[in-house]
């Protein structure tokens, strides 16, 4: 799944090709995408045609464009969802499932999903912030992020510390992948619990996570297969840069032990057994 990385390189993308454009129509190829919209696929349709873009903003894993009407289109990418600006006329990819045409303009913004577990919304009344996403904590590139709420709420969970990073109310935008890589950085295993962290540690991993995402960032985020794109459909290559996540039994780049791999959570860990000790068992 896309996280906050490849997100905000999509996010960027947006701002640069569709800020300022009008829809001039929008066509609906397959429901499942707009199926948060209760009125359906036609409602959908009509009440975005001639609203115009004036932004690209994002929280976490979501992005949202504000309309000038008070609104805002709201996309999750799900698993596998892209947003495209492709030139008008050029061939459908085979996913295609929404259409926005734009006033005046020789490029369309095209929402492409194999999956379909992403999808768009509309939110009436959202342009600052959709409603439907004001529960999920600020990311930690986001100048709104509370340093030390964050810490507090670390400090108070008796939960393994890498779980604590993957509860959106939390922190958000931080993934399985740049979870691992964080942790790696902060020689910390992800079963440590958050209350026997010190506040020094947690801010330690706080600063790793940032510098991991703005890491993946400069490299376009990261790409496993062909399902993760920018707007352009061109690849991140941050992938090369991992040391932990995906890794299994390679050497650890920092002391040549192999990564390990464990199950967690219906995905997986990686970690360095010897840099990243599991924690020992609290005493009763």
């Amino acid at each position: 799944m896309p996280e906050l990385p490849e997100v905000e390189v999509v996010r960027a993308g947006l701002e640069r090709h569709v800020v300022g454009a009008t829809v001039a129509a929008v066509e609906v190829l397959h429901p499942r995408p707009v199926r948060r919209h209760v009125p359906g696929p036609s409602d959908f349709a009509s009440a975005l045609t001639g609203r115009t873009f004036t932004a690209a903003r994002r929280r976490g894993k979501y992005l949202w464009l504000p309309l000038e009407s008070g609104d805002a289109l709201m996309a999750h990418l799900g698993m596998s969802g892209q947003m495209l600006v492709q030139p008008v006329g050029a061939p459908d990819e085979r996913h295609l499932r929404v259409r926005f045409t734009l006033a005046g303009d020789d490029r369309e913004l095209r929402f492409v999903d194999q999956r379909m577990f992403g999808g768009l919304a509309l939110s009436p009344g959202g342009a600052v912030l959709p409603p439907e996403i004001a529960h999920i904590a600020p990311d930690p590139l986001d100048e709104l992020f509370d340093e030390d709420r964050f810490v507090a709420r670390v400090r108070r969970s008796s939960s393994g510390i890498k779980r604590i990073l993957l509860t959106q109310t939390v922190i958000s935008g931080v993934g399985n992948i740049y979870a691992d890589e964080a942790l790696w950085r902060s020689r910390l295993h992800g079963e440590r619990p958050g209350d026997r962290l010190t506040r020094t540690q947690v801010l330690e991993l706080l600063g790793h996570i940032r510098a991991v995402m703005n890491d993946a960032l400069a490299q376009g985020g990261t790409s496993f297969d062909a399902l993760y794109v920018n707007v352009n459909g061109q690849s991140g290559y941050f992938d090369r840069s991992l040391a932990a996540y995906g890794r299994v039994g390679e050497p650890c780049r920092r002391c040549g032990t192999p990564i390990r791999r464990v199950a967690f959570m219906n995905r997986s860990s990686f970690f360095c057994p010897v840099c990243q000790p599991a924690p020992r068992r609290a005493r009763p």
